[in-house]
């Protein structure tokens, strides 16, 4: 069996739930070695019961990305067992679900910020140096969120947009030091992040306001990004409605922010 990723040491945060959990199992199934993080220990030992029997070693590390110390700490913590890191997939997110008027405590900004942007900056600084001793390869899971306005999801919708502007800022830096970056800019995916999603009094949803049988799963996307890493893609956009908004925004943005308002109305 030819397997894609053999050997290869593979780091992904928020691997609880989602298109994370998804990942662990794809890069598994290909041979990499996985270091699976995230806040809720529990689901990730769960996933690692899952994934056992590709004969894989697996490296449960529980962080909280927000935290600059606890990026710190996930990167040092998987050099020291596996010795060097070859892919890192900054994947760790929060949501919203409510318009920006409507939000009541300012802190649903801090929170979206510091995990989806500032946990995905912490942890490239600190495994920069050991991406570029293997020539690496660095995965920004932000959204089609962060290549156009959407509503309802304003900070998300900026975070994601950040992330966009410095990942492909820094690919100019990396590049020439043999280090590439992929930015995933997913549609709808199938994930717990929807139920997590943060109301405007700060509380989270509690049940997903998506029409979950019409969004793409989070295997089906995880699939997707296992072959934009193998082609070094610079950007992969999952829907061609993603793709047709992003040539529209350019020529006719009035219709995409149509295209945008009704996607959140009708929940798919």
């Amino acid at each position: 069996m030819d397997l894609k990723f053999k050997d290869k040491v593979v780091l992904i945060t928020g691997a609880s739930e989602g298109i994370g959990r998804a990942l662990a199992k794809v890069f598994s199934r290909e041979g990499a070695k996985i270091v699976i993080s995230a806040r809720n220990e529990l689901r990730l030992n769960e996933l690692a019961e899952e994934v056992k029997n590709d004969n894989n070693s697996v490296k449960i590390i529980k962080a909280d990305v927000s935290k600059k110390d606890d990026c710190s700490n996930l990167i040092s913590k998987t050099i020291a067992h596996f010795g060097k890191l070859d892919i890192l997939v900054n994947n760790a997110g929060r949501t919203m679900w409510c318009q920006f008027d409507e939000i009541q405590d300012l802190m649903i900004l801090k929170e979206i910020m510091e995990t989806n942007f500032y946990g995905s900056v912490y942890c490239t600084y600190y495994a920069l140096p050991y991406l570029y001793k293997t020539g690496g390869h660095i995965v920004a899971i932000s959204s089609v969120a962060g290549l156009t306005g959407v509503p309802c999801r304003t900070i998300y919708s900026a975070s994601k947009h950040a992330m966009v502007g410095f990942f492909d800022s820094l690919r100019v830096e990396v590049e020439p030091k043999g280090v590439h970056v992929t930015i995933v800019a997913p549609d709808f995916v199938k994930s717990e992040i929807h139920k997590r999603a943060l109301k405007g009094d700060g509380s989270s949803l509690g049940q997903t306001p998506m029409v979950e049988s019409k969004i793409m799963t989070a295997e089906e996307c995880a699939e997707l990004i296992l072959k934009a890493i193998l082609k070094k893609q610079r950007l992969l956009i999952t829907s061609n409605r993603g793709k047709i908004g992003r040539w529209l925004k350019m020529f006719c943005p009035s219709l995409v922010d149509r295209i945008a308002r009704k996607a959140i109305e009708q929940k798919h």
